[in-house]
């Protein structure tokens, strides 16, 4: 049976991906199951860059964001080639393992929405929303469900992941299990092509491209295939917690935090790991496993030695020396504190300024939610007549079965 529904996946994809090739040639081709021609949606060849990217308000944001998203936005916010930027607070996806702890979930929109705009975020330039203020996101998820089998949810190691993480195992809820076509939903509402986002939300984007091909196999060319955009320092793509466990999470206890003053980050990177012990210095040190060096790949410029260790040109140069001996670990941590505080510093100022005004905060997401509802809605103004079910709108429709029964 399991082999039987992996057949028919590889053969339903071969088939959506000719049929979404015949779709760019003739919209009203046989590749378009319901032959739809829709105006609003030469949407390959007309539509900019739209980016979109978010984050769980389930605490405060840590440097694992930062490195892995949080940074690149405020860097494509201000490059500013892109149409349209959305960066939302997902707090119906984190009501999905917290639905027990809504406060939790309350508390922590501001937390997140603080980082947001400590780090740089500009709601002049990026539409800032709350996902729970979008009644349409869940509309478009449940359409969507219709268009997803069990079996390849199950298969989504992100998921899978998650699920090992937070012990649910048999019983896990059902919107935590379906909180990729969530996602799926948050994408394409506001046709987003570029994610920003860390390599563990790969095989996310590669459910909700699923979902849009799909989609516009079924009813037509509507929805927008997403890209992911990964950090281009490998190292960023998922930096590990501060005692060199795989990912940086809250769960664990091993996190910095974007807010955590300056003497709170000097005890956990004195915590931070170095790999392979060593008796003394003089031996040589090892990078495998060393979390220092780890950070230091994710966040040192050459600007920082020539300003705080000129000694060594470069981090290559600081590895050499540290591999051949001679070399202490506490230098290298009280280099990294340095570099961090470099990094930190401007955002705790900017946070604590935010912090003095918390109703203007409140208002910027506000705004940022009704200007996100009005793109969404259109988007599913879209769906729904692609779908045919836009009942009350289809004049053509109301005037057929008028006539019908009217000769009946």
């Amino acid at each position: 049976m399991h082999k039987a529904e992996n057949c028919h996946e590889i053969e339903t994809k071969a088939e959506m991906g000719n049929a979404t090739e015949s779709a760019w040639q003739n919209p009203c081709s046989k590749g378009t199951k319901y032959g739809i021609n829709n105006k609003n949606n030469k949407i390959y060849n007309k539509m900019g860059k739209i980016i979109l990217t978010g984050d769980r308000p389930t605490g405060r944001l840590h440097l694992g964001h930062y490195v892995g998203s949080l940074r690149r936005r405020v860097e494509l916010q201000n490059e500013g080639d892109f149409d349209k930027m959305f960066v939302f607070i997902a707090d119906v996806q984190a009501l999905t393992d917290n639905a027990d702890n809504p406060e939790k979930v309350r508390q922590n929109i501001i937390e997140v929405a603080l980082d947001y705009l400590s780090a740089g975020l500009d709601p002049e330039k990026v539409t800032l929303f709350v996902q729970s203020m979008i009644p349409e996101l869940a509309e478009l998820t449940v359409y969507f469900m219709n268009l997803v089998t069990v079996s390849r949810l199950q298969r989504n190691p992100t998921v899978k992941t998650e699920i090992q993480m937070r012990n649910f195992e048999t019983s896990i809820p059902v919107g935590f299990f379906t909180y990729p076509i969530s996602q799926a939903a948050d994408i394409t509402a506001f046709k987003a092509t570029t994610v920003p986002a860390g390599e563990d939300q790969e095989p996310m984007l590669e459910q909700t491209r699923e979902i849009v091909k799909r989609f516009n196999y079924i009813y037509g060319d509507v929805l927008v295939e997403p890209k992911i955009m990964l950090p281009t320092n490998q190292v960023c793509c998922r930096l590990p917690g501060t005692d060199g466990k795989a990912k940086m999470s809250k769960s664990l206890g091993n996190c910095i935090y974007l807010s955590d003053s300056s003497k709170t980050v000097w005890k956990k990177v004195k915590k931070m790991s170095n790999g392979e012990p060593r008796m003394s210095m003089e031996e040589p040190g090892h990078l495998e496993g060393n979390t220092v060096f780890t950070y230091l790949d994710a966040f040192s410029t050459e600007d920082d030695f020539a300003e705080f260790w000129p000694e060594y040109k470069n981090l290559d140069e600081l590895k050499d020396h540290y591999q051949r001996g001679g070399l202490g670990d506490m230098k290298c941590k009280k280099f990294l504190i340095k570099v961090l505080d470099k990094r930190l510093e401007p955002i705790r100022q900017r946070r604590h300024e935010f912090e003095q005004d918390i109703p203007e905060v409140y208002n910027i997401l506000k705004k940022g939610s009704e200007a996100a509802r009005e793109v969404a809605a259109k988007t599913l103004d879209e769906v729904r007549e692609a779908m045919k079910i836009n009942y009350f709108n289809d004049a053509a429709l109301i005037q057929q079965q008028a006539e019908m029964y009217r000769n009946k």
